[in-house]
């Protein structure tokens, strides 16, 4: 049952949304941008960086996972991967989308008297583009991202930023995510992670990760709102 407008107003709760892999469909852009960055690499690379290895670390700071993909060879290409990973993601960003229900999810959270707050690992141009094609700053409380923490997923860090951005404590507040560091990230700021498979990570390894719940994409999420693990976030004790 949806609260009524004075439940809502004393609702203080908070739904923290990841966005790539979440709710724009980008995951799998990211990788191929890291692939061609590697690609242009070439020959300075120790060893080849294969695309699984990309796909199982999106979802973390790009530092950490420049650590992972290069080892010994990350203090002297990280920073020129990096900058080849933003240009090579520039070419793609027009395919980016929302996912089907993403936005009718993020305003139906808004709509139930929660906080909504996007808590993105995003570089500041990728933001950009993200916020813009989600096109839901009506709505939102505010965003966090890579640049207002010292450290990314899955430190809590940017959990906590988007906690403080919504003025909740961590028990009103649930998190959206795709992958295991944001259930990892998630448990660390003390907030239960609802995720989806739209990142390409299996339900089996989300679960055993420790998500609360796992719905196949935002549109099933959404079908489920009220009944789902959000709920907490808007849901008035008697």
């Amino acid at each position: 049952m949806t609260p009524t407008s004075s439940d809502a107003r004393d609702a203080a709760g908070a739904v923290l949304f990841d966005i790539d892999g979440t709710l724009v469909d980008s995951t799998y852009l990211h990788v191929h941008a890291w692939m061609r960055a590697f690609a242009d690499l070439g020959e300075e690379l120790t060893r080849p960086v294969d695309a699984w290895r990309v796909h199982r670390g999106i979802g973390m700071g790009s530092a950490l996972l420049l650590a992972d993909l290069l080892g010994d060879d990350a203090d002297r290409l990280a920073d020129r991967a990096k900058d080849a990973h933003a240009a090579h993601y520039r070419e793609l960003a027009d395919l980016q989308r929302p996912f089907d229900g993403a936005r009718d999810l993020v305003r139906a959270v808004a709509e139930r008297g929660a906080r909504a707050v996007l808590a993105t690992s995003a570089a500041p141009a990728e933001l950009e583009e993200l916020l813009t094609v989600l096109d839901l700053d009506d709505v939102l409380t505010g965003v966090t991202s890579a640049k207002d923490v010292d450290n990314a997923k899955p430190e809590p860090d940017l959990v906590q930023a988007a906690l403080d951005i919504a003025g909740v404590p961590p028990e009103r507040a649930v998190l959206v995510g795709d992958t295991g560091w944001d259930v990892e990230a998630a448990a660390r700021a003390g907030v239960p992670c609802v995720a989806v498979l739209t990142g390409g990570v299996s339900e089996a390894e989300l679960r055993e990760a420790g998500a609360a719940a796992v719905y196949r994409d935002v549109a099933a999420l959404l079908a489920d709102l009220d009944q789902s693990p959000l709920a907490l976030a808007w849901h008035v004790e008697d």
